[in-house]
């Protein structure tokens, strides 16, 4: 991902979220449904691969192939385990 305006406007644009149905609205007028999905998979399957899940039973529990899975797993970087964190919270 290249860093420039229009992502950092992105993003700022973001962090003025404050619930979860200014997050549905927000990201249901910028990505399409099936975006969406495939973001939320990918987050799930991270989540799931940092509790230590073995790939059958992502791939029972989200559908995710396992070229997803050995794709989000080679992926998993600060940005998620932030996220995780704060979950935690």
């Amino acid at each position: 991902m290249q860093k420039n305006d229009f992502t950092d406007q992105f993003f700022e644009a973001i962090l003025t979220l404050k619930t979860k149905e200014e997050c549905r609205r927000f990201f249901s007028d910028a990505c399409t449904p099936k975006e969406i999905d495939t973001i939320a998979q990918r987050f799930a399957v991270a989540k799931m691969l940092n509790d230590k899940k073995v790939y059958n039973e992502i791939v029972e529990k989200t559908g995710a192939s396992t070229a997803t899975i050995s794709r989000v797993s080679r992926a998993i970087n600060e940005g998620f385990q932030t996220a995780f964190e704060r979950l935690k919270k």
